[in-house]
């Protein structure tokens, strides 16, 4: 890929690896990355040999430092949101997406990098990790589903604390609350990234895509309509065999 692309793709295997590459702006997130990510992530999505997606970030700084306001400042917010929702539909197909995700990251975790974290289904950060939600702070609100992930994520208390009162929450208490799953060191992130990709790419598919799914939709069901659609898909998987 020449040097200006924001987002790189690379597929290892099984593994479809995505890697936000602004590191002098420790990867904030812009309109040509937001394209960029979709198109990978479309491309990885759509790709029957990739079994598992991986997300990291450029550089040593950290994995995401938020919205480049540099740029997303040069409209009024109404017009930015409504760019940003209609043009490419991001976040909708994060949340589409039936093959698991891993995010691995590192440093600052800023705004739409905790997005983007809570998007993913695996979360491993570096023991340095910081996250951030400061929308509020800059008379904003979270533009990429942040106000709903991050609550189903970690709570309605925490969700508060960082959303309203912009509290940075480091990575021990990102792994004590559910924002993270496991804690390394920074040189070792990545890797344990790749070797969480390899143990699901190496599951059966189906299997990985049901349970996704069961767990995403049960959500929003009464939990004996969630046992129901989990009797379905079990149903399903065994009748395939």
């Amino acid at each position: 890929m020449p040097d200006s692309d924001v987002v790189l793709y690379d597929k290892l295997g099984a593994v479809g690896h995505l890697v936000l590459n602004r590191p002098k702006a420790i990867n904030a997130f812009n309109i040509q990355m937001r394209d960029e990510l979709y198109l990978s992530l479309s491309a990885a999505n759509d790709d029957p040999e990739v079994r598992v997606i991986l997300i990291s970030g450029a550089g040593d700084r950290g994995f995401c430092a938020g919205a480049d306001l540099s740029e997303f400042g040069t409209a009024p917010s109404q017009v930015v949101a409504r760019r940003v929702r209609w043009e490419r539909d991001l976040w909708g197909l994060f949340m589409s997406i039936r093959k698991p995700l891993v995010a691995a990251v590192h440093g600052f975790v800023i705004g739409s990098g905790v997005e983007i974290t809570c998007l993913c289904d695996i979360r491993i950060a570096s023991d340095d990790a910081v996250f951030r939600m400061p929308e509020a702070a800059l008379s904003l609100v979270p533009a990429a589903g942040g106000t709903q992930t991050l609550s189903r994520n970690i709570g309605l208390g925490e969700s508060m604390n960082m959303l309203l009162a912009n509290s940075p929450m480091n990575a021990q208490r990102a792994l004590s609350v559910g924002l993270v799953h496991r804690l390394v060191s920074k040189k070792s992130v990545l890797d344990e990234g790749f070797a969480m990709a390899d143990v699901l790419a190496a599951l059966d598919p189906r299997a990985i895509a049901s349970a996704k799914q069961t767990i995403q939709t049960g959500l929003d069901m009464p939990i004996d309509q969630g046992i129901g659609l989990e009797r379905r898909e079990t149903a399903k998987l065994i009748s395939s065999r």
